[in-house]
């Protein structure tokens, strides 16, 4: 089978993930990077091995590149998705594929116009525990579902912020621990318990010095009429395993940093853990999670490109948690239930 060459934009600590995914697929190769420092040019180059742009219309001209991977800052993956779909590349953005649903509206559109596929990385979808609870809720065993919980309480120090200063920025980040740290717990949470009727938010910016949220809570009212609540922050000491609680008629299942840790479901045995090697969680250092999830939702992509598929999560699909994240910003500030 024919190599899928891949362009990255963006060189920051996520990258070595990408990389490192890419080494290991037999059918993918990594053609060339860009960076918009070009102060950074010949040291990327050094490390990574291969050409490295500062001019982004460069490397999108290089035909040999059939899939661009976005992995710049959050509020600048729209306008690196637009120009790659111009150029006729695919497109494979690190979560959120944008901060508001109005500009992820705008890249799907654009993709659906110039006919290339579009795909975000919520690579938490592929962990193994995961996988079972969603087969096991969605073919019924719980029975009705009643409630579903996210709780991501995670911690940041303030150097993680001074580093990099548009984390934590409205603009660019499009909030903080919701909208950054938390967006992949509530995206499980959403796979799960589906449509969301309407949110009531409260977040606050309580210990880091950003526009963004530290700490919030969130309850949410689904269209199957179960409820649900999500806590996330950055500023809770020392920083606990990302919890997913779902609770139906028939029993629940609690995931903790991937892995199930209780399983009460009538009529159906506890599985032995099959998480036998845990990506890791990002609870108190972001470079602590593993590789191997992004490495199937990299592979899943070329799948997609490959036999002409969605991935395993298109743009629509990406859009429900930044939908449902924005409507906690929004009522927080209003004060008042947000209808979805």
């Amino acid at each position: 089978m024919a190599k899928i060459g891949i362009g990255i934009i963006g060189t920051g600590s996520i990258v070595n993930t990408y990389v490192k995914c890419i080494e290991e697929i037999e059918n993918a190769e990594l053609i060339a990077l860009y960076t918009k420092s070009s102060s950074r040019v010949a040291a990327v180059e050094k490390h990574f091995g291969v050409p490295v742009f500062d001019d982004i219309d460069k490397l999108l001209a290089l035909s040999e590149i059939q899939l661009i991977c976005v992995c710049n800052e959050s509020g600048n993956h729209g306008s690196a998705i637009l120009k790659a779909a111009a150029a006729g590349k695919h497109i494979l953005s690190e979560k959120p594929l944008e901060v508001t649903p109005e500009k992820i509206d705008e890249v799907i559109e654009s993709c659906k116009k110039h006919n290339v596929i579009l795909g975000c990385v919520l690579q938490n979808r592929c962990s193994k525990d995961y996988m079972l609870a969603e087969k096991t809720i969605k073919e019924g065993k719980l029975g009705k579902l009643l409630m579903g919980n996210a709780h991501i309480n995670w911690y940041r120090n303030k150097e993680y912020y001074a580093t990099n200063p548009w984390r934590g920025t409205k603009r660019i980040d499009g909030g903080a621990a919701f909208m950054n740290q938390g967006i992949h717990t509530i995206d499980l949470l959403l796979n799960l318990m589906g449509g969301v009727k309407s949110v009531f938010g409260n977040v606050k910016t309580m210990v880091h010095s950003i526009e963004g949220e530290d700490v919030g809570i969130g309850v949410l009212n689904f269209e199957s009429g179960a409820i649900g609540t999500i806590t996330g922050g950055t500023a809770l000491y020392p920083g606990y395993s990302e919890r997913l609680e779902i609770y139906g008629e028939k029993g629940s299942i609690l995931l903790e940093g991937g892995s199930i840790i209780q399983w009460n479901v009538q009529d159906s045995d506890k599985p032995v853990s099959i998480a036998a090697v845990s990506d890791g969680s990002g609870a108190s250092d972001p470079t602590s999670i593993g590789h191997q999830n992004h490495k199937t939702v990299i592979q899943d992509m070329i799948g997609a490109i490959n036999e002409n598929r969605k991935p395993l999560v298109d743009g629509a699909e990406a859009k429900k948690a930044v939908e449902v994240i924005t409507a906690f910003y929004r009522s927080s500030e209003e004060e008042k239930l947000i209808k979805i």
